[in-house]
């Protein structure tokens, strides 16, 4: 069993083609047919089910493909930990980050590390905290950036508070609570909101605060990005509750104080006992020791 046969595996699986898995691996299509043939019969069984339509795992071929993925990342992470003994940082970096991190201007701290580390190629990836959490002690993320309510605190994984911060409601300019100084939760429980999705950190906490108030609220559109909120909050759809920090990205929209608003605490989170050389160094540029 050799790697490139699981690269090749890997790379049909993900493409559900042969044709689009030999473009990818820069290989002729007999060539990477032949190679996977020549794996199933050291397997002794099927990987894939081929018919002239489709191309599809067989379970066989489903138990294969995690492990195979585990080979293939710890063959590069062997090759990074070489490089990185001879002074060179090599591999990929993997960071996670929920829409509405503010604490760090992430892509100018990419942009430094990319500088310093051209080699490393580099994977973005937007998501809820809660999910980004177990990607990293999954071993699926180097580092993510995270927000979550005062009242949580990541498990599982390395961390170092970046930031804390209060909501604010963030309303259509025209909107009659755009000319309040501030307003309360009281006030706002009467409006229709937009959040993120239920049982997600970054709702969670303004949840909370309703109902430690004794208050219920409207929230009538669920998003999972933060520009779709604010598109929405321009519309006068709907107002929401952002991160004070991270509401001068906006356009479009106005803000005003909350004045008992939840508090939110920025995170970076990793995972100390398999940091690779990679996510070492991205620390380095945040001056977190690892």
């Amino acid at each position: 069993m050799e790697l490139q046969q699981m690269r090749y595996v890997l790379a049909v699986a993900e493409t559900n083609s042969f044709t689009r898995a030999a473009e990818r691996c820069l290989v002729v299509q007999s060539a990477l047919s032949h190679q996977i043939a020549r794996l199933e019969r050291e397997l002794g069984a099927k990987l894939f089910e081929r018919t002239s339509r489709r191309v599809r795992l067989t379970p066989a071929g489903a138990a294969f493909l995690p492990a195979a993925r585990q080979c293939l990342d710890a063959a590069d992470r062997a090759a990074a930990e070489v490089a990185a003994a001879v002074g060179e940082i090599r591999g990929r970096l993997a960071v996670g980050l929920i829409p509405t991190v503010a604490a760090v201007d992430v892509p100018a701290a990419l942009r430094e590390f990319r500088s310093r580390y051209p080699h490393v190629r580099i994977g973005l990836c937007a998501g809820a905290s809660e999910d980004l959490i177990e990607k990293v002690k999954a071993g699926a993320m180097d580092v993510a950036f995270l927000g979550l309510p005062s009242t949580a605190r990541p498990q599982g994984v390395r961390t170092r508070v970046l930031a804390r911060d209060r909501l604010v409601a963030v309303v259509a300019p025209d909107h009659p609570l755009a000319s309040e100084s501030a307003v309360d939760l009281a006030r706002l429980s009467s409006e229709v909101f937009v959040d993120l999705p239920a049982g997600t950190a970054g709702r969670i906490q303004s949840d909370q605060a309703f109902a430690a108030a004794g208050l219920t609220r409207d929230v009538a559109f669920e998003v999972t990005t933060a520009y779709l909120i604010s598109r929405l909050v321009e519309q006068r759809l709907a107002i929401a509750m952002l991160a004070s920090a991270y509401v001068p990205q906006l356009t479009g929209v106005a803000t005003v104080e909350v004045t008992d608003a939840p508090t939110r605490v920025e995170y970076i989170a990793w995972s100390g006992e398999s940091s690779t050389p990679a996510a070492t160094a991205f620390l380095r540029i945040l001056d977190i020791p690892s």
